[in-house]
């Protein structure tokens, strides 16, 4: 049997026991060492396994996931949420369907904290539906605008994400984060025009709530200064070249500690729940890192990756013709796979195809990140779909899927116009000081 056969045998394999709930790491482990053992002899294998698990834990870049994790698990705790949603909504919150368009807003500020889209749906959602049932929104929009809005925890930075993507493609972390920042902007905006467009229409889906007097939009300013320094001083001192993203990370942890303890909900419950929560979550992407670098050279021996990269350059195609392809094969593969399972299950045969194409790998992976956006969406898998279900147990799983088409239509816009205008993302990473 030849080895590109292996190769999609493993894949195949793969797909079959993540349908049998097989853990996503535990599986590429199995498959990998399996695929390897036949390809370079079962000795190569075990040598692989005794030393890829400790070399790559031990790899200092990794040291930003436990960190921004913290920082997001800190930040939930003590309150930045509330009092992210209380600014947005004051000065927003008199339009037509305001109190979503300041969901979406205090989702897009959270998550330059948190990292994380389910963070960012389960934190507020807990404090923008109870405000959007009072308001008597339409089920279908308030649902929606909390389940989009979540996503934008992987795009803004910082991202674990891009933290993954950057060490699976060997690209800058800190480039990465900083070309996530205004493509994150650009669909907060496209997100906020959509639900102008859609209570435009039916302006009884989203009713505006009370004006708030100008003394009350800066006290809420007050509010969610502390958070808005936390991002400022840490994402722009990546930027600026002022400190490493580990050091941002180390940095912005510290801060929100600070916060919780300045603003009084820092107490030993409340850290020990926040320790645990980031160790789990750690240990979870560690041993997916892990098993993507035991399953990455089993494909690579396989010479599958380069098969189908050839294949596809040798079609007579516009290079953005099989870019659409590509991206049309993760909107499918995210209605049914989770998202870091796609990320690292597909990037060692994407990444060959889009080097061949000459496409720039950090403008990529924000694309691909707006992908795993979508996916977290879609039915029937869309993760941010039924954590938002498990906060309203009385709305139908159909209203809310209901809600989320609109979101949908504007990240395909979004998708299109990083396209057309590359620069959108690339600015940053291209003009950051090294």
């Amino acid at each position: 049997m030849s080895p590109e056969w292996i190769g999609f045998l493993g894949i195949v394999a793969m797909l079959l026991l993540l349908t049998l709930r097989m853990p996503i790491g535990i599986a590429m482990l199995l498959v990998g060492s399996v695929g390897f053992a036949i390809l370079n002899g079962p000795q190569q294998a075990l040598m692989a396994l005794g030393t890829y698990p400790y070399s790559y834990a031990a790899y200092y870049d990794l040291a930003v996931i436990p960190l921004f994790v913290l920082m997001g698990n800190l930040a939930a705790a003590s309150g930045m949420g509330r009092a992210l949603f209380e600014t947005a909504y004051a000065w927003v919150g008199h339009w037509r369907g305001g109190l979503a368009s300041a969901t979406i807003v205090s989702c897009a500020g959270f998550a330059a904290v948190s990292g994380s889209s389910v963070a960012s749906a389960v934190t507020m959602g807990k404090v923008c539906l109870p405000e959007m049932k009072r308001y008597k929104y339409d089920n279908g929009l308030a649902t929606g605008t909390v389940a989009a809005g979540g996503t934008l925890g992987i795009l803004i930075p910082p991202s674990t994400a891009f933290i993954v993507y950057g060490i699976l493609t060997e690209q800058s972390i800190g480039k990465l984060l900083l070309a996530g920042f205004f493509p994150g902007l650009l669909l907060t905006a496209l997100f906020v025009i959509t639900i102008a467009l859609v209570t435009h229409f039916r302006p009884e889906l989203g009713p505006p709530g009370p004006r708030a007097t100008m003394a009350e939009r800066m006290a809420s300013m007050g509010r969610a200064g502390p958070m808005m320094f936390v991002v400022t001083f840490t994402i722009g001192g990546i930027y600026i070249g002022a400190f490493t993203p580990g050091e941002a990370a180390a940095i912005g942890a510290f801060l929100a500690l600070v916060y919780s303890w300045w603003n009084g909900t820092l107490n030993l419950k409340m850290l020990e729940g926040v320790l645990l929560d980031t160790v789990k979550t750690t240990a979870m992407v560690f041993l997916i890192l892990i098993g993507a670098l035991v399953f990455g050279p089993f494909l690579a021996l396989s010479q599958l990756p380069m098969r189908v990269a050839d294949i596809l350059s040798g079609l007579d195609l516009n290079a953005y013709v099989i870019l659409a392809i590509i991206m049309l094969i993760y909107v499918v593969l995210g209605m049914f796979l989770e998202g870091f399972s796609m990320l690292v299950l597909t990037l060692p045969i994407v990444i060959p195809i889009v080097k061949a194409l000459g496409f720039d790998l950090i403008w990529f992976g924000v694309l691909m990140v707006i992908v795993l956006e979508l996916g977290l969406i879609s039915p029937p898998v869309g993760i941010n779909v039924f954590v938002v279900k498990g906060l309203v147990p009385d709305v139908p799983l159909s209203t809310v899927f209901r809600g989320i088409w609109p979101f949908a239509v504007a990240m395909v816009v979004c998708i299109v116009l990083l396209t057309i205008f590359p620069q959108i993302a690339l600015h940053l990473p291209n003009s950051m000081i090294k």
